[in-house]
């Protein structure tokens, strides 16, 4: 039995930048996979990583890059045209493969996710998943409300949030919903 543990050499990661309407945003990888996707400023920003190289040549940001046009253009995309592979807990990746779900110009409210998760006491639980997602406006965290449709909680700033719905052509928050038969 070894006396020591041989230590895990940290994981390359790349990154490059995208000038959106609502600013400058991170993106990350692994080199295969978007890893994550920052706006400038953004809470839970990618502290963990070291080091980071800069490249843009990377074919998962060039699809994403294409993704990202697609959707500034107001063409509804979905997460599933790129591979994903945020870093998060089983809780987490469950919140976030429900996000992957709420189609364009939708939302849903954290309460709604908690009964769909069958934990409908578990909002708190389920916005604290919604707020940790690394891979914003893909993974659309900025489609889950609050109870009543109340625009809360948003890594990114309640501007951003706004200006995202706005894009999509969310009018009345909560009108239509993805999850059928939960109560609002």
């Amino acid at each position: 039995m070894p006396l020591f543990h041989a230590r895990k050499e940290p994981a390359m990661y790349y990154c490059c930048h995208y000038t959106s309407p609502i600013g400058r945003l991170t993106l990350a990888s692994d080199g295969e996979a978007l890893t994550g996707l920052w706006l400038e400023g953004q809470k839970f920003f990618a502290h963990n990583h070291a080091g980071p190289v800069e490249m843009y040549d990377l074919p998962v940001f060039r699809d994403a890059t294409v993704w990202l046009d697609r959707y500034f253009a107001g063409n509804p995309v979905t997460p599933d045209d790129l591979p994903l592979k945020p870093d998060g807990t089983a809780f987490q990746q469950k919140v976030w493969d429900i996000l992957k779900s709420i189609p364009y110009g939708q939302t849903v409210t954290y309460g709604q996710i908690a009964y769909f998760l069958d934990c409908p006491k578990a909002s708190q639980a389920v916005g604290a998943a919604v707020g940790r997602n690394p891979v914003s406006i893909i993974i659309p965290c900025h489609r889950v409300v609050g109870a009543g449709g109340k625009l809360t909680g948003y890594a990114g700033g309640l501007t951003a949030k706004a200006w995202l719905l706005n894009h999509e052509g969310v009018v009345e928050i909560n009108k239509s919903i993805f999850l059928t038969g939960i109560p609002l």
